[in-house]
């Protein structure tokens, strides 16, 4: 999806700042346009920002300075059950008292929606979410993934332009979790509606998102698609925190026609794609990802650089197969290659020269 503007944003966070304490800010100027129908994941470790931001525009916190505005108009005044914002949780929040049913009228009955309108809303919810035959039972009679459901279902009942998620799938095993993450995607893809998801799982984020926005330190990071987040990392953060990385420190020897000459520690020189380096003696970590490594010397693509390795370990993944090696003084480069009938299998303590192209190494800033 194109980056929305200003003008055209559906959602906005203009120049905003969180502080609880007013000394240190959790959030520090925050300027993200969100596109109407877009899905955009706020990424990040614990402590990055990304729940107090969704929390803000939820309305359950208050930002200390900066606007926030939904579909062009301020809302940082207005209280959250005004907003016209639905919500989905890691704990469900579902009334336990309540069944199903009364679980989803509750929100319709807040918002004046007429009787006559209520079941028939309710019964498209529960439809969605593949739940229509649970609307008598309680929550304590449902399992996780069913009281999820019905999460989402009250969270999409009132029909919002706008739903949060905060951690919706945390609390799910990890089948389930990947299963909920597909249909929480083809219900946005369906129903249009704009939503922005927390997590700090990076393959929820690059499974389910438009963009996403990785948070550290209270800043964003980098905002970009998952491909070019994963392809084309800003930052050493970014290529750590997205994905497995194999990364190499090194200083830079020069820079010219777009690559970066970089000698490593153990005096091995390579190129690589400079991203956050600027000149001759600056130190460097250079990233490569396992997948794009070859150690089957036919397989090497054109102008690859090469160099020796060492086998610490060899791992039988089913579809892949994980190889741990010792390069260049580190003894975490991981190699992933698929299981093919012509792989031969690595033993531990071989020596053997592993290689990949140039513009797969990006040379990024020293963490």
């Amino acid at each position: 999806m194109n980056t929305p503007t200003k003008t055209d944003a559906f959602v906005q966070f203009d120049r905003v700042q969180k502080s609880y304490d007013g000394e240190t800010l959790v959030v520090k100027e925050l300027n993200l346009s969100i596109g109407k129908g877009e899905f955009l994941t706020m990424l990040g470790p614990s402590g990055s920002g990304k729940t107090t931001c969704l929390m803000m525009l939820a309305g359950f916190e208050t930002a200390t300075q900066g606007d926030i505005l939904l579909d062009g108009k301020p809302i940082n005044a207005v209280p959250p059950h005004k907003r016209g914002i639905g919500m989905v949780f890691q704990n469900y929040a579902l009334f336990p008292h309540m069944t199903v049913n009364e679980n989803l009228y509750f929100p319709l009955e807040v918002r004046g929606i007429g009787k006559s309108e209520r079941e028939g809303k309710i019964k498209r919810a529960l439809d969605m979410v593949q739940m229509g035959a649970f609307g008598n039972r309680r929550p304590s009679q449902l399992s996780g993934g069913q009281q999820q459901r019905i999460a989402l279902a009250r969270a999409l009942v009132f029909e919002p332009s706008l739903v949060l998620m905060d951690e919706p799938l945390g609390a799910l095993d990890k089948q389930l979790r990947e299963h909920m993450q597909f249909e929480i995607k083809h219900l946005h893809e369906t129903l249009g509606i704009t939503v922005v998801y927390v997590t700090h799982d990076q393959g929820e984020a690059l499974t389910m998102s438009d963009r996403i926005a990785v948070f550290n330190d209270g800043r964003i990071q980098q905002l970009a698609a998952p491909d070019v987040l994963y392809e084309a990392p800003q930052n050493s953060f970014v290529a750590q925190f997205i994905g497995e990385n194999n990364k190499l420190p090194g200083t830079v020897e020069d820079i010219a026609d777009g690559r970066a000459v970089v000698r490593l520690a153990t005096g091995e020189v390579i190129a690589a794609t400079p991203v956050n380096v600027s000149g001759k003696g600056q130190k460097t970590l250079i990233s490569i990802r396992p997948e794009r490594v070859e150690y089957r010397a036919e397989m090497l693509p054109e102008g690859a650089h090469t160099v020796e390795a060492e086998v610490l370990e060899f791992i039988y993944m089913g579809d892949i197969f994980r190889t741990r090696l010792r390069v260049a003084g580190s003894d975490d480069f991981v190699i992933k290659n698929r299981n093919t009938l012509d792989q031969r299998r690595l033993k531990p303590g071989e020596k053997i020269r592993i290689g990949w192209a140039p513009q797969d190494a990006r040379a990024l800033d020293p963490l």
